[in-house]
């Protein structure tokens, strides 16, 4: 039996180390929805102007921005830690298939505040997101106070630090080795309101699509 390894399809494969570059790609899955700049932005409520700064690296999406775009394009969250779509990190079994992913070959995408989002499936996975997230103090998944809404259901397990969860009539405080659960379609908001980094790990369950 020998070690599996972990190698990139297709030709010319981008190598997985290098960050993809948050723009660009959503600019890349929105063309390969066949959906125009203009209509994106009616869909997410904001000028072709602004979806026009975000494709071009301008603006930096928030985490609540970023997901808006991929529910709005009816994609995977995932789909943005890819730097080609033809970037495949599945390993082929003799006996049935299985996905690997060394620790090195991780994907992160940095977002608004310096919030970092690190895949941590190792491959497609069909109707879920598996990620982590780094909050740094005083970031926020969201630019307002308001709260956001998104498609799916979320579980998250707190790692380090401490993350604030507002919903819309009580917050919750996140310690490590803490855990919640609750449908992403009820509004909440969350922000790191301790002194250090602040590390979770979350699961995003969609309806099939």
């Amino acid at each position: 039996m020998s070690d599996a390894v972990l190698t990139p399809t297709g030709e010319g494969a981008a190598s997985v180390d290098s960050p993809p570059d948050v723009g660009a790609r959503l600019r890349d899955l929105r063309e390969q929805q066949g959906m125009s700049a203009r209509s994106l932005a009616k869909k997410l409520g904001i000028s072709p102007s602004a979806v026009s700064q975000i494709e071009r690296g301008v603006l930096q999406p928030s985490v609540s921005r970023l997901i808006a775009i991929t529910d709005a394009l009816g994609i995977p969250l995932a789909s943005v830690f890819d730097a080609r779509s033809d970037v495949v990190a599945d390993v082929e079994a003799t006996a049935g298939g299985f996905a690997l992913q060394r620790a090195q070959h991780a994907s992160s995408v940095v977002l608004e505040s310096g919030v970092t989002f690190r895949r941590l499936s190792p491959g497609r996975t069909p109707g879920v997101d598996y990620f982590e997230s780094i909050y740094p103090p005083g970031a926020s998944a969201h630019g307002e106070d308001d709260l956001f809404r998104h498609d799916g259901y979320e579980v998250g397990t707190m790692i380090s630090g401490e993350l604030t969860i507002d919903f819309d009539e009580e917050r919750v405080i996140l310690r490590p080795g803490d855990a919640i659960s609750f449908p992403c379609s009820r509004p909440h908001r969350i922000h790191n309101t301790g002194g250090t980094d602040a590390v979770a790990q979350w699961l995003i369950v969609h309806a099939e699509r």
